[in-house]
């Protein structure tokens, strides 16, 4: 009768998709036994199995989602390595309180410096807080705009770019973006002014922004709601992989003089 029961009961919690439960009943049926805890603890202790179980699984939906590049964390970033960042804002950042303010964080310096690093932080904490980020470059969002116009998809792909809580636009700069391809960032760009956050990312200064857009009145109407709401960042640091590359050739400098290689 017993083996009936337990059996009925676990089938009820598959019906009721239920499956950590399920998976810790038997384990759990055992230590109620050995232990005779209160009814109200037995099931809370197996309900909270449930919620985390439920929780991982949002957390790694949100993480497909996302696309965002491999994980990294704030405390690997090295601050050292770029003594003009302001320390205290990005900290700010990692708060996340700008997602809550519907608020924007641009990032700007020349390659290499950490902005996608950061950027990507930013993206990793926001979705293991809960918010729903979507990781981009600039040229893909674009060409995939261009697409959506092109197949009568257009205000499809606008809802779809305006759906995440933090929306990250990487590598803005890197390629020029005249005519179609400038009117279709400002679009989305726009949509999104104070309903979602944005964190950017150039290797352009401001003041060179006409050059990308090849359109200096487009260039401002992108500013001007970017800049609204916003943290800006400059990163002047020398490049990682540039400074990776120089540590490595005065490493190997004395055996070379030394004649190792001679």
């Amino acid at each position: 009768m017993a083996d009936t029961v337990y059996q009925q009961l676990r089938g009820h919690l598959h019906h009721l998709k239920l499956t950590a439960i399920a998976d810790q009943l038997a384990p759990a049926l055992e230590a109620a036994e050995r232990d005779k805890p209160p009814y109200t603890q037995f099931l809370a202790d197996l309900l909270t199995h449930e919620v985390q179980a439920v929780e991982q699984r949002r957390l790694q939906g949100r993480l497909r989602f996302a696309k965002l590049p491999a994980r990294k964390t704030l405390e690997q970033f090295d601050f050292t390595a770029q003594p003009n960042l302001d320390r205290r804002l990005v900290e700010d950042l990692a708060t996340l309180r700008f997602i809550e303010d519907r608020a924007n964080a641009l990032l700007i310096g020349p390659p290499g410096v950490g902005k996608t690093m950061l950027a990507t932080i930013l993206g990793h904490r926001a979705v293991e807080a809960g918010y729903r980020v979507y990781y981009t470059t600039a040229a893909d969002l674009v060409a995939r705009t261009s697409r959506a116009a092109l197949e009568g998809r257009w205000a499809t792909t606008m809802r779809f770019w305006n759906g995440p809580q933090l929306l990250i636009i990487d590598e803005l700069g890197y390629l020029p973006m005249p005519g179609e391809a400038a009117s279709h960032l400002f679009q989305v760009i726009s949509r999104r002014y104070e309903h979602g956050s944005i964190v950017l990312t150039t290797n352009r200064g401001i003041a060179d922004w006409g050059a990308i857009f090849e359109d200096t009145t487009v260039a401002a109407a992108i500013l001007d709601r970017l800049l609204h709401h916003a943290t800006v960042l400059s990163i002047t640091g020398d490049s990682y992989r540039m400074r990776a590359h120089r540590d490595a050739i005065n490493a190997l400098r004395p055996a070379i003089t030394g004649g190792e290689f001679s």
